[in-house]
């Protein structure tokens, strides 16, 4: 691969950022990443509720399938997404794109709580859900990648890979509030209450970060990295730009080293963040509420640990961390299931899960940094999208699925550990060949 660092001009890299505006453009990032994850916690949690309500068919198990392909339509609609809104944070500014997308996420979230039931709609009460995933996950498709390019040009030049890596410790936090939530719903209020009316709380909850969201994103400034581009722009009017075209044509290679880079981040986040619980419940027989204190052990290492790791790629590089997590991940992952699978215990699972945290935040705390230096400033919105979100829908949304007919198939409980072996493989050989193309500390 071509070696692209150097060889632009990074006008992020002379900025000079106040704490405060650091501190709000790291509020102002993530607080779109927290309601997309919290909304994608809430909706698990609530899969069988929302399956009797919207989807009612004579078999439960169909039910709960349309329920699961419902929220899967919401990565078809990713890269649609990513195409539109990175490319918009790259020609008219990333705090348009960060507002547009958290305006779009409130109002699918909205629809999904405020949504009519198929027993007083009919038809229309599934039509709504899906229409709202669809909007949900178009917004998603740019949310990350408006959201990292944000963080890393208000972040000073040295502490990149701190800022950068609050997009997974926000991931991991909104999946342990939305779980949280869920439980404590489910603790206080009976069944029936949960149905009648419960299961719209967590939901409408989710609506008051919007406008606090959207509020700091507007007092935010823009960052001085699109200022110059403004600027530049305005110099050469002549010029034709357009942030797909110039990505694709002269930063192929980037984009393949990201699309590698987010297979092992979006397909551990999946199995061990999200299905994890399931897996333990049906293959460990581990009862229910051990599995979510195990889970819930791993997301708040995981919030810990993701900015150590970024900060740490600060000082030593995103490569050699990023290298030993991918590392650990594929060597660790068959005896771990292993031994869960021959000696399933509580204690075992928690000590399970903690070692995959510190994995998946060795490796998830320095990518979002690591991908952004991928690109300069003009387009690097517009390929973080694109590399990012083609990964997660292709691997990551069908980690669930795949692992679980893997099982089916196999007939085995240690099925899954093999496609998490894979990703891991496949993201190890995409750092090893990227060379330099991903920054080293003096490269700022």
């Amino acid at each position: 691969m071509t070696q692209l660092v150097g060889t632009h001009s990074d006008p992020d890299a002379a900025s000079a950022t106040s704490t405060l505006s650091g501190r709000r453009a790291v509020i102002a990032a993530i607080v779109g990443n927290t309601l997309e994850w919290y909304d994608f916690a809430v909706y698990g949690f609530f899969a069988l509720t929302l399956a009797k309500l919207f989807f009612p068919t004579s078999d439960p198990t169909v039910s709960l399938l349309l329920t699961v392909a419902t929220f899967g339509v919401g990565f078809i609609m990713r890269p649609v997404g990513a195409l539109v809104l990175g490319t918009l944070a790259d020609r008219r500014g990333r705090k348009l794109a960060l507002s547009l997308t958290i305006l779009l996420m409130a109002l699918g979230t909205a629809m999904i709580g405020l949504a009519p039931t198929y027993a007083t709609a009919g038809a229309w009460a599934p039509a709504i859900i899906v229409l709202a995933r669809l909007i949900q996950g178009f917004s998603a498709g740019g949310e990350i990648g408006g959201a990292t390019a944000f963080l890393v040009e208000h972040a000073p030049p040295a502490r990149r890979g701190l800022y950068a890596s609050w997009q997974q410790a926000s991931q991991a936090g909104a999946l342990l509030l939305g779980s949280l939530t869920g439980a404590l719903l489910t603790g206080l209020l009976p069944p029936a209450d949960i149905e009648a009316w419960g299961w719209r709380v967590p939901f409408l909850l989710g609506l008051l970060i919007a406008p606090v969201g959207l509020f700091i994103r507007f007092r935010v400034s823009e960052t001085d990295s699109f200022k110059a581009i403004l600027r530049e722009r305005a110099a050469r009017p002549e010029a034709s730009f357009s942030p797909l075209r110039d990505t694709l044509g002269k930063h192929r290679s980037a984009v393949v080293v990201g699309f590698g880079i987010t297979i092992a981040w979006t397909v551990c986040t999946y199995f061990f963040l999200v299905t994890m619980p399931t897996y333990a419940v049906r293959q460990l027989g581990v009862p229910q509420s051990a599995s979510f204190l195990a889970n819930s052990v791993g997301l708040v290492l995981i919030v810990i640990l993701a900015p150590v790791f970024g900060a740490w790629s600060d000082k030593v590089g995103r490569r050699p961390i990023m290298l030993a997590a991918a590392c650990g991940i594929l060597l660790s992952c068959w005896p771990l299931l292993f031994w869960l699978t021959h000696q399933p215990s509580v204690v075992n699972l928690v000590l399970a899960q903690i070692v995959f945290a510190v994995l998946i935040a060795g490796f998830s705390g320095p990518a979002p940094a690591a991908m952004a230096e991928l690109y300069p400033p003009a387009m690097r919105s517009t390929g973080l999208s694109i590399a990012y979100n083609l990964a997660v829908t292709i691997f990551g949304g069908f980690a669930p699925f795949i692992t679980t007919w893997l099982i089916v198939q196999t007939g085995s409980s240690l099925a899954p550990a093999w496609y998490v072996m894979l990703a891991a493989a496949i993201s190890l050989t995409t750092l090893i060949a990227s060379g330099n193309l991903i920054r080293r500390p003096d490269d700022r």
